[in-house]
């Protein structure tokens, strides 16, 4: 293992120093010269901390005023888990699924909490974009992405929480940069209404076993979309008693062409 380098020693102790003094967003740091006085260490390797410190966000140098602690925004780290996620799918890889698996287990495992009590006015903004939803539908034949990106974040505003907000951007975001190769035209519509409208009932009515049942068959749809399909030609694999030319996932005995429903959505 490589050893850290003079300026990685010093982010450390930044951010140890930010932690000691109980620093938060917008706090003053010690100038440049005081650091390198603090640290025993050169400009040179002070300034290429704080630039990585900067890119991340945990400090923010304003030239003219000094150098203050950052935002802590999660944005670095959104970015590049979509750039991940973008360049895996690029390659034929799952990177895309792997990503909306980790956000479907984050959403069920919330929807919960949420229906304990949620508000009345996130209540009426949830249900104002199933109407937008709707209105899309009917006029271009399809959701708008941005309207579908807003019901999911304001789903969970009433639990505060902020990292859970830039975590979820993290799929849209990565979904956004490869959305010339992940088609979405040919989801129906009235289904995506549909399912965010019972989403949506199930959390008015406080029921939090609906509520998840809801939220797991919108993935249902979504996992259909990511999922590797197979190539043109491609055997398709033989399910145990099922009729012959029968769909893939028939029950045994169905007709031919017999498909499940979830996957339309």
């Amino acid at each position: 293992m490589a050893r850290p380098t003079m300026a990685q020693d010093i982010e450390r102790r930044i951010k140890e120093l930010i932690l000691e003094r109980r620093l938060g967003p917008g706090d003053p740091l010690p100038t440049e010269a005081e650091l390198m006085e603090l640290f025993s260490a050169g400009r040179v390797s002070v300034r290429e901390a704080l630039k990585a410190l900067q890119a991340m966000n945990v400090v923010e140098i304003r030239r003219g005023f000094g150098t203050f602690v950052g935002s802590l925004s999660l944005s670095p780290f959104v970015e590049g888990l979509a750039f991940r996620a973008a360049v895996r799918h690029g390659q034929g890889e799952p990177g895309l699924l792997e990503l909306m698996k980790v956000r479907e287990a984050l959403e069920t495992g919330l929807i919960g909490p949420v229906t304990a009590g949620v508000p009345a006015e996130d209540l009426a903004v949830l249900r104002a974009l199933v109407a937008t939803m709707e209105s899309e539908a009917a006029r271009d034949g399809r959701v708008a992405r941005a309207t579908d990106r807003a019901f999911h974040l304001a789903l969970y505003s009433s639990l505060d929480n902020h990292l859970l907000s830039e975590v979820l951007d993290a799929f849209w975001a990565a979904m956004d940069r490869v959305r010339e190769d992940v088609d979405d035209g040919h989801q129906d519509p009235a289904v995506t209404c549909a399912q965010h409208h019972e989403i949506v009932e199930a959390v008015a009515a406080a029921d939090g076993v609906r509520a998840v049942r809801a939220m797991r068959t919108h993935f249902d749809g979504i996992r259909a979309r990511l999922e590797p399909q197979p190539a043109p030609g491609a055997p398709s694999e033989a399910v145990p008693g099922a009729a012959p030319g029968a769909a893939p996932g028939a029950a045994p005995g169905a007709a031919p062409g017999a498909a499940s429903a979830s996957a339309s959505a």
